[in-house]
């Protein structure tokens, strides 16, 4: 039925008097997903100056969001799904999509005195940095982007005329194209669960600039503000029946559809130096330590996804809402939750985020699936998981839940170190030191019959 109704596009909506201007461009994101539409790209649509700010999306390694958008002028359906039924509206704020390998059109974007933001959301890996915030030189594709970059600085080769392929190597040209054109400063914002991820990403950009140009690093030191952020809004990957089921019920064709949870939060912290659109009209925080804020987000919601992804198959679940269903999970998360939370600081409201988490993560209606959570699992164990279990045993105290965590990520994959303390090793030298900590997790693996029973009794054991 879908298949003969007229595109969504702006000039369809304004047919049926629905009014959907294109907003000019002021923002350019590099990470064009579903993450992007149902968050940043909400709170832009919903912002009081809305109508002056457009995103110019570019994706990261698959082009082809980028033509499904293009042809339907930005435009997509995002659909709130709570446990009580649906929500749809249009979002507008996407004034265009292009293929990340365009870099000609990114670079003469981010030139421009009308952009003032450059956005991200890219995994932790996608930083392609080591945990020192360096470039990974070690890292082939991002060693060919600069290696690239360095070369074409030397010849005097305008950044738009190069291919690259990475978020670093991308925004690397941008900048040096806005620094060739005398551009004025600007802001890059970083959207994603990686910790001090301004931070972060300042100290990369700047070294990877100075292996290209110290003239770019320079000027990027002196015209650059790294926004630091946490970002928040369970988005589950969309299948191809949901978006026949939407189709079915609208009066046009939509093959870009996001589905979400009602939820949505959004933190920053750092400075706009060309202005920004005022998404606190929709609910978002500007506060000068961004820390604490992170940490709730990164502990809280997603070291329990984290949890559950490694514990969740082994007891036969595909996606949150059944694991956290399942009373041992849902136990072990709590427990989890009591050993985080005891690492933050008052003044955050984490019982009522967790009141709010445990709704979310029961909302059968988002199948958030396991499997995706899962993906670069180790890096998120280091990130969501290590850091508390070695802030309680400093603090004396011994991190059981996160000792069975360790044990479900330990028994995910057979491929693990036979050796308990060489498996915890491979992520934390720390812990690995600690002998209760290394007996806990050996404890949880010496009972298992079989992994679904041994994740069963973690929480029996953990209970006190």
């Amino acid at each position: 039925m879908s298949a003969t109704r007229p595109a969504l596009t702006r000039a369809l909506l304004a047919a049926r008097g629905i009014a959907a201007p294109r907003p000019p461009v002021r923002i350019v994101h590099l990470g064009l997903g579903a993450f992007l539409r149902a968050h940043q790209a909400w709170y832009t649509a919903h912002a009081g100056n809305a109508a002056q700010w457009g995103i110019a999306a570019f994706t990261g390694r698959s082009p082809g969001l980028a033509g499904v958008l293009s042809a339907q002028d930005g435009l997509y359906t995002l659909i709130e799904r709570s446990s009580a039924g649906d929500r749809r509206e249009i979002v507008t704020s996407l004034a265009a999509a292009w293929d990340g390998a365009a870099i000609q059109r990114l670079a003469s974007l981010v030139a421009s005195p009308e952009v003032a933001l450059v956005t991200i959301t890219v995994t932790e890996a996608g930083y392609r940095l080591r945990a020192d915030g360096s470039p990974d030189t070690g890292d082939a594709a991002l060693a060919s982007d600069l290696a690239t970059l360095r070369r074409a600085a030397a010849a005097r080769v305008p950044p738009g005329a190069l291919s690259l392929t990475t978020m670093l190597g991308r925004l690397l040209a941008g900048l040096d194209a806005r620094r060739r054109a005398s551009g004025p400063a600007l802001a890059v914002v970083p959207c994603d669960n990686v910790p001090a991820n301004g931070s972060l990403l300042a100290r990369g950009a700047t070294a990877a600039a100075e292996l290209v140009s110290p003239v770019l690093a320079e000027w990027t030191a002196q015209h650059v503000s790294f926004v630091s952020t946490s970002v928040d809004r369970i988005t589950p990957r969309t299948t191809a029946a949901e978006v026949e089921r939407l189709n079915v019920a609208e009066q046009w064709t939509d093959a870009a559809p996001v589905v979400t949870e009602p939820f949505r939060d959004w933190v920053l912290s750092g400075s706009f130096p060309a202005g920004r659109p005022a998404w606190e009209d929709a609910g978002a925080q500007f506060v000068a330590d961004i820390e604490p804020w992170e940490r709730r987000k990164l502990w809280l919601l997603n070291g329990a996804h984290t949890l559950l992804s490694f514990g969740g198959p082994l007891r036969g679940h595909e996606t949150i809402a059944q694991a956290m269903g399942d009373p041992a999970l849902s136990a072990m998360v709590g427990m989890w939750w009591d050993e985080a939370s005891a690492q933050l600081p008052a003044g955050l409201g984490v019982e009522s985020y967790r009141a709010a988490l445990r709704e979310r993560f029961l909302n059968s209606r988002i199948e958030h699936r396991l499997a995706q959570i899962a993906e670069d699992g180790t890096r998120k164990l280091a990130l969501r998981i290590v850091p508390v279990a070695e802030a309680e045993l400093a603090a004396g105290r011994l991190p059981r839940a996160a000792a069975c965590a360790m044990a479900c990520w330990i028994a995910s994959e057979p491929g693990r170190p036979v050796s308990v303390a060489a498996a915890i090793g491979s992520v934390s030298p720390y812990l690995a030191a600690r002998d209760a900590f290394v007996a806990a997790v050996a404890d949880y693996l010496s009972q298992w019959a079989g992994p679904r029973t041994a994740v069963s009794r973690c929480p029996d054991r953990l209970g006190n």
